[in-house]
């Protein structure tokens, strides 16, 4: 993969609006499922421009979620130390039959469970896809938040009600939907 040009030449200001400012003292924003250009045809952006563009608009913090992969951390750490800005990793794994979910580690423990279900699925598949089920994530889900990803089409069934519940009693108090 090539190198990024450097960070200086890469980034543009936000216009400054008239009578308005880009931070508010009282607010604070993370930005918690961000696709890095890892995610193959979903983001754009490397994860150090994303570190950069973050600071830049005053976010408290910033989680790289790729889909199936850890790839972008790495670089996304190193940019967020630079810079002072607090780095969460995740991922957004997606069960082949469940609803996608991102995973956000909570300490190096969750961070280990968070690359050995990512390491389960790709060995199950193919180059460059990852094979997992829904009890993989609810085997993986100790030191690890997550939030379910569900599609609106899909939000009234009576199968997604059951694994909801399954991801409820596995997760307790660190899932969100």
């Amino acid at each position: 993969m090539p190198e990024p040009p450097p960070l200086a030449k890469q980034v543009r200001p936000l216009p400054q609006r008239s009578g308005a400012s880009c931070a508010s003292t009282t607010e604070v924003y993370a930005e918690l499922h961000c696709k890095t250009n890892f995610s193959f045809l979903e983001g754009a952006s490397h994860p150090d421009e994303l570190v950069q563009r973050a600071s830049e608009l005053g976010y408290a913090a910033l989680a790289i979620t790729d889909r199936n992969t850890l790839a972008g951390v790495v670089r996304a750490h190193v940019a967020a130390n630079a810079v002072g800005l607090k780095l969460l990793i995740g991922a957004e794994i997606t069960p082949q039959d469940g609803p996608p979910v991102a995973l956000w580690a909570m300490h190096r423990a969750g961070y280990g469970r968070l690359s050995k279900l990512i390491t389960l699925g790709r060995r199950r598949a193919p180059k460059g896809e990852c094979w997992l089920t829904w009890s993989d994530v609810l085997d993986h889900a100790a030191g690890l938040l997550a939030g379910v990803l569900v599609p609106q089409a899909e939000s009234h069934s009576e199968s997604l009600r059951q694994q909801l519940a399954q991801f409820r009693d596995a997760f307790a108090d660190r899932s969100h939907l």
